[in-house]
């Protein structure tokens, strides 16, 4: 069967799809919830694709794919073999570098706030992250600096003010006095917002976008729109980071079709177990009974592990499953560890009941 007949004959199910060229190697992963769209997409309407997407295309000369039960699976699977075969044009398609850091430097004349690659061990400089995409931070940092007036074009200079001063875009920090006082009041907030603890600076950027839109100045509006969203992107990545150390214990159970469903059980970022369940005639004390055994098989032998280094790809696949939990279709439950050592959990036992009725819609 040709590329052109494989395409055609793809199912409309979820699941990976595995590119391959002329040798047969497999040169792009990526997942789907519906694998003939999602692969007839790269071969029609090629005008808009960018200049990598249309490079990959001209290579593929075969496919595969993988069937999967859900589009979160398909995820997770893609993410996995990508770990695994580290195909040309996935590398191709991310920041070569692993990691992108915010720097605040407090070893000079005042603190200064950089993007970086470099994570120092130097007491003097604060870092946040890691952060995935290197754009998505210099825009953050940029819209930050932007709403804050802090633009320094001469952030060395002592005694007078840079030509930003003039332009409106510096308050000044650069010829001391009050105004570095001032500055250092908003590096303080800086702080505050990518710790989590203070939003007041991503609030300005939202009022400032409003307040030009209210004067019809919709260039800057757009303008403001834009840079928020950057720092809003970037405190979710900070959640996500936040969620991969947690190591958590989830539950998952998500449907397949009417009368099947998926339980899936992950360990921080890594999937524990995974199986089919018909609920067709259903049995409430089974299910709770196949869920309790699945639990105590699995959690309770890895209770004690950590997560380990925090890696780029174990980012990634605690984004998706940061991402699924929040937006979920399915019903999902987070176990703490201590429900795991205890001989008879009640508060355990009384999850499980809970993430059934919710499932089913029951009321009692």
């Amino acid at each position: 069967m040709n590329l052109t007949e494989k395409v055609t004959n793809l199912p409309l199910s979820p699941g990976v799809y595995l590119m391959k060229d002329s040798l047969g190697h497999i040169i792009y992963v990526g997942k789907a919830k519906q694998l003939k769209k999602r692969v007839q997409s790269y071969f029609y309407n090629a005008k808009g694709h960018s200049p990598k997407v249309k490079q990959l295309v001209r290579n593929i000369r075969d496919l595969d794919y993988i069937l999967t039960d859900t589009e979160f699976e398909a995820f997770m699977l893609e993410c996995q073999l990508i770990k695994e075969i580290k195909p040309m044009y996935n590398r191709k398609m991310k920041n070569p570098m692993a990691y992108t850091y915010i720097a605040i430097r407090s070893n000079e004349t005042h603190r200064r706030l950089e993007v970086t690659y470099d994570f120092s061990e130097d007491e003097h400089i604060l870092h946040f992250g890691p952060y995935t995409s290197r754009s998505t931070v210099e825009r953050a940092v940029q819209g930050i600096k932007e709403s804050q007036k802090i633009l320094c074009s001469s952030p060395h200079s002592k005694k007078a003010h840079c030509l930003n001063h003039s332009l409106g875009l510096c308050i000044g920090m650069c010829a001391g006095g009050e105004a570095l006082e001032k500055y250092n009041e908003i590096i303080d907030r800086i702080i505050a917002l990518l710790n989590g603890t203070d939003t007041s600076i991503l609030i300005d950027m939202e009022n400032q976008m409003n307040e030009a839109a209210e004067k019809y100045d919709f260039e800057t509006a757009a303008k403001y729109r834009d840079l928020a969203g950057a720092v809003s992107s970037l405190l979710q990545k900070e959640k996500v980071i936040g969620f991969a150390e947690e190591n958590k214990n989830i539950v998952v159970m998500e449907p397949i079709n009417d009368h099947t469903l998926k339980l899936i059980l992950i360990k921080g970022s890594r999937i524990l177990f995974r199986a089919k369940i018909e609920t067709v005639p259903l049995d409430l004390q089974q299910l709770y009974n196949d869920i309790q055994s699945a639990i105590s098989d699995n959690f309770r032998d890895q209770s004690l592990d950590s997560p380990g280094t925090i890696s780029r790809h174990k980012i990634d696949e605690a984004q998706i499953i940061y991402s699924y939990l929040k937006n979920s279709t399915g019903s999902y439950l987070i176990i703490p560890e201590e429900w795991l050592n205890v001989e008879n959990p009640i508060e355990l036992n009384e999850a499980v009941h809970g993430l059934l009725k919710s499932y089913f819609n029951l009321e009692h």
